[in-house]
């Protein structure tokens, strides 16, 4: 048996471990509004082959119509981000670079008139892995995102744990992203994405270092339990059915933080 077949079975624990622990949040977990918005985290759209971080495409249109429904505005990040946005509004970013933010996504998107903002892990877009390549985006792509209404920030480059490297790497990442970004897309991103997101990945001296670096918002996940200084994000997986994605809108899951 090779390891892929062996971590099969643990990657089926792990998945029904998360949609009991999700549904059970769902239904006894704390609600309260966010003043200032909640932004939203996903990662690819209809590439069920990312496990619990994809989103089927009919399940993220629903989201956009539910929270349409349930009385939320869809804003840009920056406004949430900067203190500007109020407790009926929300803001949608992905991270990574994956092909169907564009194929998939944007499309839902721009039928209701919705900004986002994608990170982009540098060296994941400039992988030659036979794994990566067909599922990310390539900088052509990436070039057509910003007239669809699509911000482009950071998300490192090779998407390290930023709780386990050293100072100089974290420079590393943090500088050597964004030069990138700028050298292929022209653009100066003042926003980037912690990898993973947790409150484990992330460190007093990499917050400094991207400071310096020239980012002005610092994305995390975990509402309640982010790293001092960052900006929370509210994770959404592949299993948020309708009684899910309203009470994660209703702040059930603002202690929540993925483990998988």
């Amino acid at each position: 048996m090779g390891i892929a077949d062996r971590l099969r079975p643990r990657e089926r624990l792990a998945k029904a471990r998360m949609y009991c622990e999700r549904q059970l949040i769902a239904s006894f977990g704390a609600h309260h509004a966010k003043p200032n918005g909640r932004l939203l985290c996903y990662h690819s759209v209809g590439q069920p082959d990312l496990g619990v971080n994809d989103c089927s495409p009919a399940r993220f249109r629903r989201h956009i119509e539910l929270a349409k429904q349930l009385g939320f505005r869809f804003v840009p990040a920056s406004r949430i981000a900067g203190g500007e946005g109020t407790s009926r509004d929300l803001a949608v970013t992905f991270d990574d670079g994956w092909k169907s933010v564009l194929t998939v996504a944007a499309p839902i998107l721009a039928e209701h008139d919705i900004p986002s903002t994608l990170f982009v892990a540098t060296g994941l877009i400039e992988s030659s892995s036979e794994w990566h390549r067909p599922r990310m985006l390539d900088w052509e792509e990436l070039a057509r995102l910003p007239a669809m209404g699509i911000e482009i920030g950071s998300h490192s480059i090779t998407h390290p744990d930023f709780g386990k490297i050293d100072t100089p790497k974290a420079v590393e990442e943090l500088n050597g992203s964004r030069e990138v970004l700028k050298s292929r897309l022209g653009i100066n991103p003042d926003c980037f994405a912690i990898p993973l997101g947790q409150s484990r990945n992330w460190t007093a001296d990499a917050h400094a270092a991207a400071g310096e670096a020239g980012y002005k918002y610092v994305y995390a996940q975990a509402e309640n339990t982010r790293p001092p200084g960052t900006i929370a994000r509210t994770f959404v997986t592949w299993m948020d059915d309708d009684r899910i994605f309203t009470a994660l809108l209703n702040g059930a899951f603002d202690n929540w933080e993925e483990w998988y």
